[in-house]
């Protein structure tokens, strides 16, 4: 279950109950709650389009939602957005930085839009350009920094008015592997040692469980499932084997071979890969393997795997978080 608070975690997030419609019927949000305490990392895992960045637009005051209820930083997000926009760090899916301007005067402009006196901003640039090792390419234009150099500086722009809450709405896409670590690291240390409350949204697993206290999967503009990602993947008893074959005919005929067979649980179609789950998978792949076969379903591969969010997002949606998947998806 997702945290819940009666009173809103003091210098954090509470969202309950929150919609969003468009014209029409189009609901971007159906309901989604969520509480994020300081010093935690809470994570918002899901594909594009399932809601994500709306719920950020609303917690950031750049959206106002049809119904339900929000605090961030103790402020209400409706009856008080001017405070809520001064206590809270933006970080958005496309950067925020004047490529023509250098680093340090990209600062500047953000100091200056939250009214920060010279000698205090000076203070706070220098401080950043330390922290996120930007000091050296201060005076450049930013065009000519790499993309990793970028992101740091969009996450120092966001932390220039030092806030309580910080927003991040898939900060690494697009990164290469070196940048997106060290991204990790200092939104780690963010939470761990300067006691921000951080929502961060991503359609990256690995980013999930690597860096969230507490997650949600949302899906269609609803939370599907929420906790720790510990907890999330224990659920799932036993281990996945996933199956490819040739195309989603296939699939179909391979999933009602696994669900006569004994011992197998819950057999789910994606496409040309179908899955289910057992207690000591390894050794009911000669059966299942041996089943098909005798089916007449031809099989290109199978893995045997421990619980992961992958598999938790395929137990409460139908289908994979994959890339691949969530393409053919749409």
């Amino acid at each position: 279950m997702i945290q819940s608070h009666d009173t809103p975690p003091q210098g954090g997030i509470e969202a309950r109950d929150l919609v969003k419609t468009y014209a029409g019927d189009i609901r971007a949000l159906d309901g989604v709650s969520l509480a994020v305490a300081p010093g935690s990392i809470f994570g918002l895992l899901g594909p594009n389009g399932a809601g994500k960045s709306t719920t950020v637009k609303i917690l950031s005051t750049l959206s106002k939602p049809t119904s339900g209820t929000a605090s961030v930083a103790g402020h209400d997000v409706l009856r008080n957005p001017e405070r809520v926009r001064r206590s809270i760090g933006v970080v958005g899916q496309q950067s925020a930085v004047d490529p023509a301007a250098t680093g340090r005067e990209n600062l500047v402009l953000q100091g200056r839009m939250f009214s920060l006196d010279a000698r205090e901003l000076r203070s706070r640039i220098d401080e950043h350009l330390q922290r996120f090792e930007l000091a050296d390419a201060a005076d450049r234009i930013v065009a000519t920094w790499s993309g990793g150099m970028k992101r740091k500086l969009d996450l120092a722009m966001g932390l220039i008015n030092r806030p309580r809450v910080l927003f991040l709405d898939e900060p690494t896409t697009g990164l290469d592997p070196e940048a997106r670590a060290a991204l990790w690291a200092e939104i780690e240390t963010l939470s761990r040692d300067d006691g921000l409350a951080i929502l961060l949204t991503t359609h990256y697993l690995e980013e999930a469980d690597r860096l969230a206290d507490e997650l949600a999967i949302v899906d269609h503009g609803r939370v599907v499932a929420g906790g720790t990602p510990e907890a999330l993947k224990s659920e799932l008893h036993g281990d996945a084997i996933h199956i490819v074959v040739a195309g989603p005919a296939d699939g179909r005929a391979a999933a009602t071979v696994l669900a006569r067979i004994d011992g197998l649980a819950s057999p789910v179609v994606d496409g040309a890969r179908v899955s289910a789950r057992a207690d000591h998978a390894a050794s009911r792949v000669p059966t299942v393997l041996s089943a098909l076969e005798g089916a007449g379903v031809p099989v290109a591969a199978v893995t045997v795997a421990r619980p992961s969010l992958d598999d938790v997002y395929l137990s409460h949606t139908g289908r994979s978080f994959r890339p691949e998947a969530l393409e053919a998806a749409r």
